[in-house]
């Protein structure tokens, strides 16, 4: 007989046996990994990025976030157009700030600005860059990128490529319904945000399930478009704005250029207008359609190459880049008010109040590309703050330094 003890013999009083610990953690950790696989699967299933790509998206700054997405680049495939400085001009000392006065770095601060451009009569007045950002750092453009898509528009208008009163599905003949009011659809209803095509403007990441989350995130773009073929109003009836509109401009920008958008501004404004950078155009897959709407990458100095560009009356260097009448087109507010404070037209914004002749490519967390005609101003203004805020304090500043530098 030996003296050996049983385990439970051996187990101290009040301790419970590793054993009993084995099977409720295995279960733990088989609900996690169910739940994770689930996870996955569902953005998989929905063409979103997976969960661990979401998080990366979500923690990344906006201004940055073209970084996360594919890209196309967008090239000067000619001679670089150097900005010439501007002699004896500065800034104002203070511009209007929510009732006050503040210094111009201030306003700067305030609104988590990563870089700010100023120009002149085509000379460059003044740049700032914030910590971390230079004059080669490209930026998300954001929502400005609509902007430059009316841009190409309107080129292939004064080619004779495409008419305002083309209606989309003789375009694109694949999203025909067969009858009703989405196959009514025009260039003119989808440039002025008129289409009432019913995607959402929904911005949350963490419910990529409809709206422009859903364009940002979509690893198939098209095919999530075939699926919204319906529309809320009847188009050309009142403006809404929905960044699906400039999506849609985009593939047929596209299908009538017969090359990628990314292509297209390279050969019909990056090369003309003298791009110093490369630029990079984000894409719902490799190689596959551009995000449209929003998500073009360049430098404070190239964004404000494009007001330029529209500042001069579409001339560069004596060449027209963009027609007359286009430039007339996007600096005229549309009849139909985007609401009640702003005014819009051909995806460029007339900011409050109207009576101004000023107007701007404006995208969510601060961007701008803000062109004064009367002071022949253009001022570059790209950020990582609200989604929507400050803006009219925003443009009320700039109005205030295109009006000193106008006046010298």
């Amino acid at each position: 007989m030996t003296n050996e003890k049983t385990p439970a013999e051996t187990t101290p009083a009040g301790a419970k046996p590793a054993g009993r610990w084995k099977k409720p953690l295995t279960i733990v950790l088989v609900v996690i990994l169910a739940l994770v696989g689930t996870l996955y699967a569902a953005t998989a299933a929905i063409g979103v990025p997976f969960p661990h790509e979401l998080y990366r998206l979500q923690t990344t700054a906006p201004s940055q976030q073209g970084t996360v997405f594919p890209t196309r680049p967008v090239v000067n495939t000619g001679a670089v157009r150097e900005w010439e400085a501007a002699a004896g001009l500065s800034l104002p000392a203070t511009v209007p700030w929510k009732g006050g006065e503040v210094p111009v770095a201030d306003m700067l601060g305030k609104t988590n600005s990563r870089a700010f451009v100023v120009v002149q009569d085509g000379k460059l007045v003044d740049e700032w860059y914030a910590d971390g950002v230079t004059a080669d750092s490209r930026l998300s453009s954001w929502s400005v990128a609509k902007s430059v898509i009316s841009l190409m528009i309107g080129q292939a208008i004064e080619r004779g490529d495409l008419s305002e009163t083309d209606k989309m599905v003789d375009i694109l003949p694949e999203f025909r319904t067969g009858g009703g009011d989405y196959d009514e659809i025009t260039v003119r209803d989808l440039l002025d945000m008129a289409s009432g095509i019913d995607v959402s403007e929904n911005y949350n990441p963490w419910w990529p399930l409809n709206g422009t989350a859903r364009l940002l995130l979509s690893t198939d773009l098209p095919g999530y478009l075939m699926k919204h073929r319906a529309v809320s109003f009847t188009p050309g009836e009142k403006a809404v704005y929905r960044s699906v509109d400039t999506q849609m401009l985009g593939m047929i920008l596209a299908k009538v250029n017969g090359e990628p958008v990314a292509r297209v501004v390279s050969e019909g404004l990056w090369t003309p207008m003298g791009a110093e950078a490369e630029a990079e155009w984000n894409l719902d897959t490799e190689n596959g359609t551009e995000k449209s709407f929003c998500c073009l990458n360049a430098t404070a100095r190239d964004f404000a190459r494009i007001g330029q560009t529209v500042a001069s009356g579409g001339m560069v260097d004596g060449k027209q880049v963009i027609s007359p009448e286009w430039i007339t087109r996007i600096s005229t507010p549309s009849n139909l008010p985007m609401n009640a404070d702003w005014g819009y037209s051909a995806q460029w914004w007339h900011p409050a109040p109207l009576g101004h002749n000023d107007f701007t490519a404006l995208g969510v967390y601060g961007q701008y590309i803000y062109i004064n005609p009367d002071t022949r101003t253009v001022i570059v203004k790209l950020s990582d703050h609200g989604t929507e805020q400050d803006e009219l304090d925003t443009i009320g500043a700039m109005r205030a330094i295109s009006e000193h530098l106008g006046k010298k």
